[in-house]
């Protein structure tokens, strides 16, 4: 590969900055329309002027000392100079908290307040509690920051964290409201790299909600002395269960204090990687429920939200072989895949880059207080699309899509229905601030270039000039890269991480073919190139609406769907965006709660226009488009008083009147099948879903007829070609929303909850009709 690489290539190779003229764009801003005051307090102003750090390079600078035995020390000097701030955990605060002592005084003999307090209950809560947290140890932290920085120097070529977004974290946390971060889950390694990053700043130290789930008992132990904390089992029992409600009040108790002691908090608001769960953690969302029924209760004035993301060029994961997601993770496990970690670095000159993202912060109480105006009526997927897809129905319901994936867990079930929803829309808030901050990887530019563009093969030569062309698309549309340097060491970079899923081969005058591995690399590349989605999120929506208007126009043997000679009128084009809102499932949406699907159509409409795919065509016999003398002597006419005939929202017809033609630009076709082909992986599994329904074994549950499906993925991969769409958490997200859409019905049964074809769809005719709805929208 490196004799590959060395030939030229007889061109001048341009480096690539990413910059839009002459500073970065910023991007994780707060909503303003949330939180309007933290919009404008809590940013920093001078925060395009900073740059980036590498937080795992250590030098001799780094540190107090000089010399030759200190450039040799520095990462061990560096270690035990980091300040760790005295642990303020107080066992005996929490035991006095007025939850616990009321229920102490229930239990206690001879009714509240009488008697003595039982020494049981005393064990029970400090028993609990010690599940719960320990007190960090200084000593042992230090030495595990050492062992980290230089795993980290091993696996990463660098740590990037802006300058910035620390300043604006530092004067967030100088306001005296404790820190509560809200991150993606990407990697095992998140939990230990965010806590590492931000006492390297001088943030404090972190401490971490785990998922107990996910370590084993000696893991967890280790955790809890590095700042872990895990919810304890009895948490999630029901609400009249004695257990579930100390355990409950015990960990409110440990929150608050610590809440109260100004130390910084990490929540994860995904579930780890590998589970075939929702996006939106359960268990993440019932710490967040606690933190809010503590600002709500003023144990402290406010809390100071700070959205995390982590982007890897390369998760490093643990291997599939070694790891279930159904199984803890224990400390030889993980051992021994940081071992195959490093072995398979050592082999290569081109490591992972990961950076770190810290969005805006905001205020927690001024969200709840403004937040709540924003909900209004919803309505469920079955409600909404059903009729449509059916054909009783063709007007799209003037309404928000109802639908939530994340089940209800013990804490979060002690807060009340509004609070509860409350927990959920700011998890997604939240969840779309990260997503939004997080930087677009080389690699994921790479794998959607190879996937949907040349996935037979391209010349090494126009792959270059494409990803230049990619690079500056993502950074138009306000989102930020996570790389830059030379175009040739850049491509050159991301195809070596990639290089197991891509085969490179010399041909003529020097020049090499990138071509991706057909099979079930094609799945690997598309969870790579998913990451660059939401940055062209509103165009594909846009594009994949505009196809299924053209489709449903064209001639069956023909392809002039694709040819746009045909006249689009503004309320099809709405109508139809509309219809792809609903059938795309939340979770990859991630719309703001505070943000109607209807902006966000209308927002998709205007992409579209910017971008130059879509032109406005003026009719025959309609009034000129610039043509405004008649609307403004019109408006100026004087009118009765008290005539209310005259309105704004008489423009609507006019609106509805304005038509759109494809642009005949060259690039156009292509850019417009671009965008249609980055949903294709989800819309083709719901569309092979659609075609299981005949096939599939029912009644059985929702992890049974989920793996039915996937299986049934992969065979039809194997015949078709379409590996893009063989993913476990594709199959799980097409039988979540067949079942929202009323296709699938759950039904009680002794063994639990099973699925069943509801009788609306038993029918092949039903069935093809729903098949036709979601095929419409994908573009071969």
């Amino acid at each position: 590969q490196t004799s590959l690489w060395s030939s030229g290539f007889g061109m001048k190779l341009e480096a690539v900055t990413p910059f839009l003229g002459k500073y970065r764009p910023f991007v994780g801003r707060c909503c303003q329309t949330c939180t309007p005051k933290s919009w404008e307090s809590l940013f920093h102003r001078s925060i395009t002027d900073l740059g980036f750090c590498d937080v795992i390079l250590v030098k001799e600078e780094n540190t107090r000392f000089r010399g030759w035995l200190v450039r040799r020390l520095c990462y061990f000097l560096w270690s035990m100079e980091q300040h760790i701030p005295p642990c303020r955990d107080a066992p005996q605060k929490i035991m006095e908290n007025h939850r616990i002592q009321n229920i102490i005084s229930e239990r206690a003999p001879g009714g509240a307040g009488e008697g003595q307090v039982p020494g049981l209950v005393k064990k029970e809560v400090q028993r609990i509690l010690d599940h719960i947290q320990a007190p960090p140890c200084p000593l042992l932290l230090r030495l595990f920051s050492w062992v980290l920085l230089r795993l980290l120097n091993c696996l990463f070529m660098n740590v990037q964290l802006h300058k910035g977004h620390v300043k604006m974290a530092h004067k967030a946390a100088q306001a005296g409201s404790p820190l509560v971060l809200l991150s993606t889950h990407k990697s095992l390694l998140d939990g230990i790299l965010l806590p590492f990053v931000l006492l390297t700043q001088g943030l404090g130290l972190l401490r971490v909600a785990w998922n107990p789930h996910t370590c084993s008992p000696a893991l967890r132990a280790l955790l809890r002395k590095l700042g872990g904390l895990f919810l304890p089992p009895e948490a999630n029992l029901s609400l009249d269960s004695s257990e579930g409600v100390l355990a409950r009040a015990v960990v409110q108790a440990a929150i608050e204090q610590l809440l109260v002691s100004g130390q910084p908090l990490l929540i994860f608001l995904e579930e780890p990687p590998g589970v075939r769960g929702p996006r939106l953690s359960a268990l993440g969302q019932a710490w967040l429920g606690v933190v809010v029924q503590a600002v709500q209760a003023a144990i402290v004035p406010d809390a100071v939200v700070l959205p995390v993301a982590v982007t890897y060029d390369l998760a490093p994961d643990v291997l599939p072989d070694v790891h279930h997601a159904s199984t803890p993770l224990g400390l030889w496990t993980g051992a021994l895949a940081i071992l195959r970690s490093l072995r398979s670095c050592w082999g290569h000159s081109h490591r992972a880059c990961v950076r770190v993202h810290l969005a805006q912060p905001f205020s927690l109480q001024e969200y709840t207080n403004n937040a709540r105006s924003c909900w209004g009526s919803r309505q469920t997927l079955e409600q909404l699309l059903q009729p449509i897809v059916l054909g009783q129905w063709t007007v799209v319901p003037d309404t928000e899509k109802e639908q939530e994936w994340t089940p209800v867990t013990g804490p979060l079930l002690a807060l009340k229905e509004e609070d509860q929803l409350l927990v959920r829309r700011l998890s997604r808030h939240v969840l779309h601030a990260s997503v939004a901050s997080s930087a677009v990887m080389s690699t994921a530019i790479m794998a959607t270039l190879l996937l949907f563009r040349h996935q037979k093969g391209v010349f090494l030569s126009r792959l270059l000039g494409e990803f230049s062309w990619l690079t500056e698309e993502t950074l138009l549309r306000g989102f930020d890269v996570g790389f830059s340097g030379q175009l040739r060491c850049l491509v050159q970079h991301a195809l070596s991480l990639l290089r197991a899923h891509v085969v490179l081969l010399r041909v003529r005058q020097g020049d090499l073919v990138v071509v991706p591995r057909p099979g079930p690399g094609l799945a690997h590349l598309a969870r790579r190139s998913a990451e660059l989605l939401p940055a062209f999120l509103s165009e594909a929506v846009g594009a994949c609406a505009v196809r299924g208007l053209l489709a449903a126009r064209a001639a069956p043997e023909g392809r002039g769907e694709l040819q746009g000679a045909e006249l689009l009128s503004q309320s099809e084009l709405y109508r139809q965006v509309l219809l792809l809102l609903h059938l795309l499932p939340q979770d990859l949406l991630l719309l703001q709660p505070c943000q109607s699907s209807y902006c966000y159509g209308q927002e998709v409409l205007d992409r579209l226009i910017q971008c130059g795919l879509l032109v406005a065509e003026e009719t025959p016999g309609s009034r000129l488009a610039c043509d405004t003398g008649r609307r403004l002597s019109a408006k100026l006419l004087w009118k009765p008083t008290g005539d209310f005939t005259d309105s704004d929202s008489d423009d609507f017809e006019e609106a509805e009147g304005r038509y759109f033609r494809l642009s005949q630009q060259s690039r156009c076709p292509d850019f417009f099948l671009f965008l249609c082909r980055l949903l294709s992986p989800l819309l083709r599994a719901f569309a092979q879903a659609a075609t299981f329904l005949c096939q599939g074994q029912l009644p059985d549950t929702e992890a049974g007829y989920t793996e039915q499906l996937f299986q049934f993925l992969e065979v039809s991969a194997q015949e078709e070609g379409f590996f893009e769409c063989v993913d476990p958490k594709l199959a799980a997200s097409a039988v979540w929303t067949f079942r929202d859409l009323g296709v699938l019905q759950e039904m009680p049964s002794p063994a639990g909850p099973v699925l069943h074809l509801s009788p609306t769809f038993a029918s092949r005719d039903s069935q093809e009709k729903l098949e036709r709805f979601i095929r419409q929208f994908i573009c071969s």
